[in-house]
């Protein structure tokens, strides 16, 4: 498909042949892109280009797991210049890229921790998020995109608890739909809203946790000496990274500071393996969750502004 408007050119990339054209706008997943390409996580289809002659004035990008039929996020938007160019080029590209009638796919944007002292990135942020608010995103969550490094000390367990191997799916399902009473967590949060607890585990556990290649021997449960459990931790590998998936408390059980030990576990499950680097993420306003991975050793490396349709 391509579009003429004016003097802008609107139209997906050809193929992997014009990754060097889709990539001269400049951003952390470039490196990522033709990757993903290759593995089926992105298509030629999902890679808009603005052309002004032969420079691009805007891209957009979306990615989805190996396998799915329509993509999961928008992760790419950069407007090199004119707002109306970025705006011109979703308007072009979202009824292509999103089946008619279903809600447009989150968007999410990996900035600089610190991007609010600076003008340029300031504004560049400003800029997007203007473009997509016409286009009728709005603003979802701002989140600390979190890494430990080997050589950070792993805090030793307490002995407080006991760790062991998840049995099967429907006792981590039942911990993980305990966990979401009162969560502060703001996708949980909206999920929420349209599903019970109960049906929003079931939904994070075979749309996400379940499909990481990952052993998920790595899962574990955490008890108290008597075999209560206490809590949980998901370490896994998403394809890019070693992470921390998910973890968490239950409600009976928080205030006490378990949630150290639980974080501790997983850590030191996953630095085991030598990795470069362990992952994670939890919103801004999650400032318990944000406390617990500072004093793991975790620094903030970049943030990330959602936006959504809802």
């Amino acid at each position: 498909m391509i579009l003429h408007q004016h003097d802008l050119t609107l139209r997906p990339i050809t193929g992997p042949d014009e990754l060097d054209l889709f990539n001269s706008l400049p951003y952390v997943l470039n490196d990522e892109v033709g990757d993903d390409l290759a593995a089926g996580r992105r298509r030629p289809e999902w890679l808009w280009l603005a052309l002004r002659g032969d420079r691009v004035v805007a891209r957009a990008g979306w990615w989805s797991r190996v396998g799915d039929e329509h993509p999961l996020l928008m992760d790419i938007f950069d407007i090199d210049g004119d707002t109306d160019d970025g705006v011109r080029l979703l308007k072009a590209a979202l009824p292509a890229v999103v089946p008619a009638g279903v809600a447009p796919p989150e968007y999410g944007r990996f900035l600089p921790p610190d991007w609010r002292d600076h003008q340029h990135t300031r504004q560049a942020v400003d800029d997007r998020m203007r473009a997509l608010e016409r286009v009728g995103a709005k603003l979802f969550v701002e989140r600390l995109r979190l890494e430990w490094r080997p050589g950070t000390p792993v805090p030793d367990l307490s002995g407080r608890l006991t760790f062991r191997p998840v049995r099967d799916p429907d006792e981590l399902i039942e911990l993980m739909t305990l966990v979401l009473d009162g969560t502060l967590d703001a996708h949980s949060r909206d999920g929420l809203t349209r599903m019970t607890p109960s049906q929003a585990a079931q939904d994070q556990y075979h749309n996400e946790l379940d499909r990481y290649a990952s052993p998920h021997e790595w899962w574990r449960i955490a008890t108290l000496p008597d075999g209560e459990p206490v809590g949980f931790v998901i370490p896994a590998h998403n394809g890019y990274n070693p992470i921390i998936a998910y973890l968490g408390v239950l409600p009976a059980h928080r205030g006490h500071g378990y949630i150290h030990d639980v974080l501790a576990a997983g850590t030191s499950l996953l630095a085991a393996q030598n990795v470069p680097r362990i992952r994670a993420a939890t919103d801004v306003g999650n400032a318990p969750m944000a406390a617990a991975f500072a004093r793991a050793g975790y620094a903030t490396f970049e943030r990330k502004i959602d936006m959504t349709w809802r």
